[in-house]
């Protein structure tokens, strides 16, 4: 029956999801904090001192697993750390010469990298509803970035958000490689602390020198430090059952968060605008859709299988053990 070709049943969020969806918030929050701490600090030096204390903040409430520390858990954690560094770090610094529409396009491109990423080095095609949603949340980022960022011409800040799109698209696919498999308070503690210790190395090489001493960036850096460990804590949780591409997702509704919390600080969202931020909604919902019977017999090039992200994710985990290998 006609009925039965797609099947559009969009199943209630996991508490993992709600979780995503929680620290999703918090990130769109940060960059009022972000643009506001960078003008008492240098950009490395901040990220450095904001992660170096989330590092701390984590090892208090997870020290007792540090007993039971692994080479897997070094080596998840200094990997996601890196990225971690990378992606934050760059994005940061790339926030003192372009504007935040700019910025906001720029590392948009993590959301269509995070499945190319995952089908280079697993060699797997994403399910067709997974890039379907991908894409329309790109294309909302587009939209919510405005027509100022599509007159990019690429500078410094331009090129090293780009490249710190990439850190970040990684970054997401290395928590779902290592998602459980590893220690969530070992893990979490060494790539908050790499990323710390990157930064404060970073800094003086960048010709920045310690600030005088101000509230206006030991404060933002504190609270961006018990942010970090909470985001980074449940990305490495909630990524146990949410698949790379699923949390991608979730994760895209960043700047619509980030509006929100900006219309509060005066912004007004465009019409155009609004359209972007309906497009992440709906990209939500789209990424939901699963195909019925007879589309997955069309689709049996692939496989069958009734859960294309839960798929995605198995075989991501597969591939990543040969790749563990090499690694080490």
């Amino acid at each position: 029956m006609l009925h039965n070709r797609f099947v559009g049943r969009p199943q209630t969020p996991s508490r993992q999801e709600m979780a995503l969806v929680g620290i999703t918030a918090i990130w769109g929050s940060t960059f009022v904090v972000v643009h506001l701490a960078v003008q008492h600090s240098g950009p490395w030096f901040f990220v450095g001192i904001r992660f170096l204390a989330a590092g701390l903040i984590a090892a208090a409430i997870f020290h007792r697993s540090l007993r039971r520390i692994s080479a897997r858990d070094l080596v998840a954690g200094v990997s996601i750390g890196v990225c971690l560094f990378s992606g934050y770090g760059l994005q940061t610094f790339g926030l003192q010469t372009i504007t935040a529409s700019t910025s906001a396009f720029i590392t948009a491109l993590y959301v269509p990298l995070v499945p190319l990423l995952q089908w280079a080095a697993f060699r797997k095609p994403p399910g067709r509803m997974a890039l379907l949603g991908v894409t329309l949340a790109f294309v909302g980022l587009v939209l919510l970035a405005g027509p100022e960022a599509l007159r990019i011409g690429f500078g410094p800040g331009e090129t090293a958000t780009l490249i710190g799109a990439v850190a970040m698209a990684a970054e997401i696919v290395l928590i779902g490689v290592f998602a459980g498999r590893v220690s969530l308070g070992n893990v979490t503690i060494i790539q908050l602390l790499t990323a710390g210790a990157l930064g404060l190395m970073t800094f003086p090489l960048a010709g920045e020198s310690v600030p005088a001493f101000s509230w206006g960036w030991l404060a933002p850096a504190l609270g961006m430090a018990a942010a970090s460990c909470l985001i980074q804590l449940t990305m490495n949780w909630a990524q146990r059952s949410v698949s790379p591409t699923r949390a991608t997702i979730i994760y895209a509704g960043e700047p619509v968060w980030g509006g929100i919390f900006g219309w509060f600080y005066g912004d007004r969202l465009g019409v155009i605008a609004v359209v972007g931020a309906a497009c992440i909604v709906a990209s939500n919902i789209l990424s939901e859709l699963k195909p019925g019977r007879r589309a997955r017999e069309v689709d049996s090039k692939r496989g069958p299988t009734e859960h294309p992200d839960l798929e995605e994710h198995a075989s991501g985990v597969r591939g990543a053990d040969a790749g563990m290998v090499e690694t080490v």
